[in-house]
């Protein structure tokens, strides 16, 4: 082994611990700023490490690289609000993909095509990288055209509603079968160089348009899953690419998204009482997911109030619970939110903050929207440790959160939602929900909190409700 190679493998070496490093790290929210850090050193090391391994590449092309990149990086820092994060984590795991499927291909061309042989892929670079130069092909394809529809969804420039195409398992059915026959012809099936071109090729289209089919019949309000379901479609097809290029470090990182994805989306599915099987075969979201039942509007009972009667059950509380949902994103609220937990405790009231998994549009999406307001990580509670909590609570509110909150999760067994973990905010004193209207949420069905006794609705932009609340507040303690 040359020194030249020894330094490569001693830096892809140091790249891997420092990648299972920064993924230990960013486990805890104190931890996650230097975890992500050393990620990124990792990823710097492994790039540096690759240049020098090839060894002839124009230095120029590199700078260019790390010029365009770092831009585009900075750039996307500064304009992107914390409030578009989903669609930016969809973007990434678009990136992710294609790169994948591009490596894989210029691999294929650069050492099947190029060379002008009429031999396979299988005979030019052996079984299991020709293999998995397919499925890096495949996965990479179905991540990318599947991100860029989850990233139109969450932008509002494609329907949040799943778009239920006549056929669609079937067609998807075909579409994965064909491509996996199209791989196994193009890498075994065939020496003319015309013919595997042709099939790796569809290979390729053919994962296009099924990332297309399986995402769209998903609903933007469970867009949670999906995200961390193709975050791991990205690490898996990072891990294929570095088995096609015997790069150590590629398997290892792509192996820890990958992992770390299905971990994650299996923790997705039982927050919303789904099995995975049904997100991975493309039905999730899709049954009933965004329309509106008969009974969404048939409400009985329902009790409303403004910020100032709100107000003054709040200035007597001892206990405050906020449970922020998808119309704290919407209205850019945290930040209103923020202000008036400040000003209950200031009255010595405690503050915590519920955080449903699978709250809004991507998982973490609540952490992050609060983190941006500067509310202590401690403060913010997981489901199960606050449920307990709720029936010594004296006030909650819950802002722009919808069947996270339905009692209807655990007393209604013909409902769609039975036996999805909820946050038990009805055992609560009183819970004030602050929403624009009686709209259903993604299930389609009544909320039969909003017909409890110890319900109050506050209708309105959930930022503007809160400043009216933190504005009666101060009047009050003025006045005191």
């Amino acid at each position: 082994m040359s020194s030249r190679e020894t330094i490569v493998a001693l830096a892809y070496l140091i790249s891997s611990v420092l990648f299972i490093l920064g993924l230990k790290r960013m486990t805890h929210v104190r931890t996650a700023r230097r975890g992500n850090a050393l990620s990124a050193l990792a990823m710097l090391i492994a790039v540096v490490a690759t240049f020098v391994e090839l060894g002839s590449i124009d230095y120029r092309w590199i700078v260019i690289g790390f010029a365009v990149g770092g831009l585009i990086g900075a750039v996307a820092a500064v304009k992107v609000e914390m409030t578009e994060m989903p669609e930016m984590v969809a973007l990434f795991n678009g990136s992710g993909g294609l790169a994948s499927a591009l490596v894989a291909l210029s691999v294929f061309f650069g050492e099947v095509v190029e060379p002008g042989r009429n031999v396979s892929p299988a005979g030019a670079l052996g079984a299991a990288p020709a293999v998995t130069l397919i499925l890096s092909v495949l996965i990479g394809g179905v991540t990318f055209s599947g991100s860029v529809v989850a990233y139109g969804k969450l932008a509002g420039k494609i329907s949040g509603n799943p778009i239920l195409l006549p056929g669609r398992h079937f067609i998807n059915a075909v579409l994965l079968l064909g491509s996996l026959g199209l791989g196994i012809y193009g890498v075994f099936g065939f020496t003319e160089l015309e013919v595997n071109t042709y099939l790796v090729l569809g290979v390729a289209a053919a994962s296009l348009i099924l990332g297309i089919m399986a995402v769209i019949p998903i609903g933007g309000a469970d867009m949670p899953v999906v995200i961390s379901l193709l975050n791991s479609y990205s690490g898996l097809a990072a891990a294929a690419t570095g088995f096609v290029l015997h790069n150590n470090v590629l398997i290892i990182a792509g192996s820890l998204v990958g992992c770390a994805g299905f971990i994650l989306t299996q923790i997705m599915c039982v927050a919303m009482n789904r099995s995975l099987a049904n997100v991975l075969f493309g039905g999730f979201g899709s049954e009933g997911g965004s329309g509106v039942s008969e009974d969404a509007r048939d409400y009985k009972n329902v009790r409303s109030c403004g910020p100032e009667e709100a107000a003054m059950v709040l200035e007597a509380a001892e206990s405050c619970i906020i449970v922020p949902g998808y119309g704290l994103a919407v209205a850019q609220a945290q930040h209103a939110c923020k202000e008036l937990g400040d000003l209950l405790e200031a009255r010595g009231c405690s503050v915590k903050y519920a955080i449903h998994p699978v709250a809004g549009r991507m998982p973490g999406h609540m952490n992050v929207l609060l983190a941006e307001a500067d509310v202590p990580y401690e403060k913010l509670v997981e489901m199960d440790q606050i449920n307990p909590e709720f029936k010594n609570t004296d006030v909650v509110i819950v802002v722009g959160a919808n069947d996270v909150v339905n009692p209807a999760a655990e007393t209604t067994p013909g409902s769609p939602i039975y036996g999805m973990p909820i946050l038990k905010v009805h055992e609560a004193r009183t819970v004030f929900v602050i929403k624009r209207s009686l709209s259903p949420g993604f299930a389609g069905i009544k909320n039969e909190l909003f017909e409890r006794d110890n319900c109050m609705m506050i209708f309105g932009d959930a930022k503007a409700v809160l400043q009216q609340l933190a504005a009666e507040l101060k009047e009050a303690a003025k006045a005191a």
